[in-house]
């Protein structure tokens, strides 16, 4: 099951005013959040008990606020990421969660599973859907299951959570122990369904030696730069630069782990975006903001229910160093429905030019998604 944390980690478009802007003139580009959600944040504030689902909190809010930033497709997490339940059964009734809602919003909504079809989702006004797993458990010793996942659309899977799995060890495993023989079974596998690997969350060890195992371009689809804050959610130089000469895409996200005291600005996601450039190159970063687009309307309401998950998530031994009661998932000043045009307005001041700003958020990932599904 997602937990709430979850959820409300994906409110990265938060306490935002939703007037919306002109989209810049000079372009309409094609903009890929990497990592986020398309749910409505504000749903699961002041909910008791056990939290659902993450696609409980999916609305008709989501859809309006996503067309009216300009969003053309997300990479949204579905099925098991960590918590009780089966993570094969969980991640199942997640995808047929998933498929029906797409069927009942065919005007508004379409899946994604080619490169294509995001110039198709652009075209028809139509927000994009990319199937992706936040962890490999559901997957597990069962390779067959990759084929089952591929079939059912998944496009995205990374490989571990915070915590150590079967596949390798994420950033909060001690041991740093790097991919296991079944990692190595599991990435062939996913090489061979033309699954993008995904490496958010994995330790430095499990990342390096995923991009020597995979015969494909592998993607840290939400990130920072460990250069610059030395946390472990962040990624090195030599895991940046491995995926990038590897052909494949870096995401820089809006999360508080941009700085160390948990707090970072839009200028700190412009600073971690131009660090990723200079190691990568223009051709491999792009934007993975762990959030959603909706913004959170009660900050009161919102700090009281986050400040109960962190508690939670530190209980369970899922939390991440730099993650705190004080601390938002999200940037503060980079939110709501104009979150991409401010970033690119301020990318631009800072001399980034047009064609680049426009590969940062969206060309990229298309281009790396040719790479690996075609």
């Amino acid at each position: 099951m997602i937990s709430r944390r979850t959820t409300l980690a994906l409110a990265a478009g938060a306490l935002a005013a939703t007037a919306v802007r002109p989209a810049r003139a000079a372009s309409d580009p094609i903009i890929v959040n990497a990592l986020g959600g398309l749910i409505n944040p504000n749903r699961a504030i002041g909910r008791e008990g056990p939290a659902p689902p993450m696609e409980a909190d999916f609305d008709a809010r989501s859809i309006a606020d996503a067309k009216a930033s300009g969003l053309t497709a997300v990479n949204t997490t579905l099925g098991y990421v960590f918590g009780p339940g089966d993570p094969y059964a969980e991640t199942v009734r997640s995808l047929d969660t998933w498929d029906a809602i797409l069927a009942a919003h065919p005007a508004d909504l379409m899946k994604i599973t080619r490169a294509a079809d995001f110039a198709k989702a652009k075209a028809s006004g139509k927000v994009g859907l990319i199937y992706g797993f936040q962890n490999a458990v559901q997957v597990g010793e069962h390779l067959e299951r990759v084929d089952e996942f591929a079939a059912r659309g998944v496009r995205v899977i990374q490989l571990t959570y915070n915590p150590e799995n079967l596949l390798g060890d994420g950033s909060m495993a001690p041991a740093n122990r790097g991919l296991t023989e079944q990692g190595r079974r599991v990435v062939a596998k996913l090489n061979e369904a033309r699954i993008m690997v995904d490496l958010s969350h994995s330790g430095e060890r499990t990342c390096l030696d995923a991009i020597a195992a995979s015969k494909t371009p592998i993607s840290i689809n939400h990130t920072g730069c460990r250069a610059l804050t030395d946390l472990p959610r962040n990624k090195t130089d030599a895991e940046l630069r491995g995926v990038a000469e590897q052909g494949g895409f870096v995401g820089i996200y809006f999360m508080p782990f941009l700085t160390l005291d948990g707090h970072p600005k839009a200028t700190d996601v412009v600073a971690h975006i131009e660090h990723a450039l200079k190691v990568c190159g223009e051709d491999h970063v792009g934007l993975g903001t762990d959030g959603s687009i909706t913004a959170i309307d009660d900050l009161a309401a919102y700090q009281g229910a986050l400040e109960k998950e962190i508690a939670e998530r530190q209980a369970a031994g899922i939390g991440a160093k730099g993650e705190r009661a004080d601390t938002y998932p999200f940037v503060v000043d980079l939110r709501g429905v104009n979150q991409f045009r401010k970033l690119a307005d301020l990318l631009a001041a800072r001399g980034v030019k047009p064609r680049v700003v426009d590969k940062i958020l969206g060309s990229n990932f298309v281009d790396y998604a040719r790479r690996v599904w075609g």
